[in-house]
């Protein structure tokens, strides 16, 4: 029998699932030792054509003030990816990519840039 990927419910506007908690963390971390100046959680949402909009997980400004949106997934599907392709072509911020890695890993993230 083959395994099928099933969607989980989706959580509302504004709360975060587990795998955005840590990040959020991660980032705060990084804030506190000042290596970025600020991120919000779903901050920007960005149109990317009539009806379709793209909403980074995180929108995260550096210590150096460039901008960069955020994009936190456990396994990424197709739509995922095209949105953040589309969408690092039409803005002039910094696109990544960000995938937690287990913790028999070494835990951590792994990060690609659009």
């Amino acid at each position: 029998m083959k395994n099928k990927m099933y969607a989980l419910g989706r959580l509302k506007t504004g709360e975060m699932n587990k795998t955005e908690k840590a990040y959020a963390e991660y980032l705060e971390s990084l804030k506190q030792a000042g290596a970025i100046a600020w991120y919000r959680f779903e901050g920007v949402k960005l149109r990317l054509a009539d009806n379709t909009f793209y909403t980074p997980d995180f929108a995260v400004m550096s210590a150096a003030g460039t901008m960069e949106m955020h994009e936190v997934k456990g396994h990424w599907m197709d739509d995922a990816k095209v949105k953040i392709k589309v969408a690092a072509e039409m803005y002039p911020f910094r696109f990544i990519a960000i995938k937690a890695k287990a913790k028999k890993d070494g835990g951590g993230w792994d990060m690609q840039l659009f």
